[in-house]
């Protein structure tokens, strides 16, 4: 896949690795793009042709697994402790905020006003952050991020 595509487009170097990446989680019957081949090859690893890049492949994928099970191991565990907390939030709808938080990579208490008070999703997901259930991603003051 790489290969082809790069022999069709020389600089698409970031879809040729999106794109292998889709293959190989194809190839191996996964439901999600797991970005292996993207982390773990160089830019100078893609100007390889035949079995040189097929090499670099193999161990561009033994080089970002274990990080990627690290990555994964750690995110399995902030999920089961926010589901633990779920049920101790007295908030109203806090089970479809957990939903939202587990499903999406990241949310804004802004996402959450369809069914709560602006003031009672910031409360919300603030409280969420000061229990270690989830991370406030951004740093800022104002218009701020949480996730796993």
């Amino acid at each position: 896949m790489i290969a082809a595509l790069l022999a069709e487009m020389p600089r698409g170097h970031l879809a040729a690795t999106i794109l292998g990446d889709a293959a190989l989680a194809r190839a191996l019957g996964w439901t999600h793009l797991v970005p292996l081949l993207g982390l773990g090859l160089a830019r100078r690893d893609l100007g390889a042709g035949g079995g040189d890049l097929r090499l670099a492949c193999h161990r561009a994928v033994l080089k970002a697994a274990g990080p990627a099970l690290l990555l994964g191991a750690d995110l399995t565990r902030r999920a089961e402790r926010l589901r633990g907390l779920a049920p101790k939030l007295r908030a109203k709808q806090s089970d479809r905020v957990v939903d939202l938080i587990l499903t999406r990579d990241a949310i804004a208490p802004a996402m959450l006003t369809g069914f709560m008070s602006d003031r009672a999703a910031r409360r919300i997901c603030d409280r969420l952050a000061q229990l270690g259930a989830a991370r406030e991603l951004t740093g800022r003051e104002t218009f701020r991020l949480y996730g796993l």
